[in-house]
């Protein structure tokens, strides 16, 4: 069963779509179960000024890319480097160990995005 937050979130995704003109952006595939994960971000400086997503999954991983985005948007780059899977996990009251898969999607594509940023 997943948490009221995880439908919150799953239900109510913030932060979805495309991003004109993006700093940086990535295309993560969960090769177990075949989730899709494309985020997109635009800085201001060394900020997070705007993150968005595009994602082709199940609830968790939609749940888990919205709930991270919210946690890193206004952030400066290194802060959200330090963005760990458990925080995702909190922000959501947990997810089903089967469901453990998509906070390891959403960390890996903000570690992609965020990789080769010089701040």
């Amino acid at each position: 069963m997943y948490s009221d937050e995880v439908l919150d979130q799953f239900e109510h995704p913030r932060n979805v779509g495309p991003i004109a003109a993006p700093d940086a952006e990535t295309l993560i595939t969960n090769p177990a179960c075949g989730d899709t994960l494309k985020l997109s971000i635009r800085l201001a400086g060394d900020r997070i000024e705007e993150i968005r997503f595009q994602a082709k999954g199940c609830v968790a991983s939609i749940a888990c890319a919205s709930a991270m985005t919210e946690l890193v948007r206004g952030k400066t780059v290194e802060v959200a480097r330090k963005l760990c899977r458990e925080e995702i996990l909190q922000v959501l009251g947990g997810l089903p160990e089967a469901s453990m898969h998509a906070s390891h999607l959403a960390i890996e594509a903000l570690e992609a995005v965020l990789k080769g940023i010089v701040c």
